[in-house]
């Protein structure tokens, strides 16, 4: 009897505290646990590859678009001031944090994922569902365009490597170009993909339109695509300067090419997906 009673009291506690806790800090809280873990996933790899040095440099090889994202995304979320927690919700957030309480990278965007669909299909703060739709966009270069790339790499690679040797106006075979020199070939690796800058534009695109509560128009999809564009455009002619000849590999190829690049296509990205909403930016401004 004694069980039985102290059950109620726990259950009624739990009851109370859920009541009273607000939406927007629950909801934020649990998303920072699956941020922090999928992204500290991220930083051990890149730290156990390059070294602490190297992987800070490169910013732990995780876009800066990707850590703005996901801190306007929780951003967001917090702002709904709504009162209430419902039990269903509660058990939701118990299978989310055994989903991210480990940093198991592909777990945690699973969970960020599952988390970011229900907020939008459950709620009807704009807030909330403005942050749920950036971290779901989040989920995209983190998780589902890795998973893509898994499943074809080799049309994806082949692709890059048909514009590169259209630009070179050399042989292709699968991922292998032939320098420009005839010197020998380049291989298109993993790392030289565009679909990884594609997913960031898409990102980019979707996190400062959703920042600045932008009105959906017809010329959206011509911003998006055009910020997609770009990034290709850049990483195919970045990996034709080296396909010249192995001087030019030699010398533009490293870790201080790959930050130019990067910085080119950041900033393509961004100014795009800004002149794409400039005039709810200006109206904030």
């Amino acid at each position: 009897m004694s069980n039985r009673s102290g059950e109620l009291v726990i259950g009624g506690s739990v009851s109370r505290i859920a009541s009273e806790l607000r939406r927007g800090e629950y909801f934020a809280g649990l998303f920072i646990l699956g941020c922090v873990s999928g992204l500290t996933s991220r930083i051990i790899q890149s730290v156990n590859r390059l070294g602490w040095a190297d992987a800070l440099f490169s910013t732990f090889e995780i876009s800066l678009i990707i850590w703005i994202s996901c801190i306007a995304g929780i951003f967001l979320i917090r702002r709904d001031r709504t009162i209430g927690v419902s039990s269903l919700e509660l058990g939701l957030g118990a299978g989310f944090v055994a989903l991210v309480i480990l940093p198991v990278g592909p777990l945690s965007w699973i969970a960020v994922t599952g988390l970011s669909l229900y907020i939008l299909v459950s709620t009807d703060v704009p807030t909330s569902r403005r942050g749920a739709f950036i971290l779901l966009a989040t989920t995209v270069p983190m998780l589902w365009s890795r998973m893509l790339f898994h499943f074809f790499a080799n049309l994806i690679l082949g692709m890059d490597a048909s514009l590169i040797s259209w630009l070179l106006g050399t042989h292709r075979t699968g991922t292998l170009v032939e320098f420009a020199d005839s010197s020998g070939q380049l291989v298109i690796m993993t790392g030289c993909s565009s679909l990884a800058n594609v997913s960031l534009a898409f990102l980019c695109w979707i996190t400062v339109s959703q920042l600045v509560d932008h009105k959906k128009t017809v010329h959206d999809f011509f911003w998006c695509l055009l910020a997609c564009v770009s990034v290709v455009a850049v990483n195919v002619t970045r990996i034709s300067i080296l396909g010249l000849s192995q001087w030019h590999y030699a010398t533009f190829h490293g870790r201080w090419g790959d930050a130019v690049a990067n910085i080119i296509i950041l900033s393509l990205i961004v100014g795009i997906s800004v002149l794409g909403v400039r005039r709810e930016l200006f109206q904030r401004i």
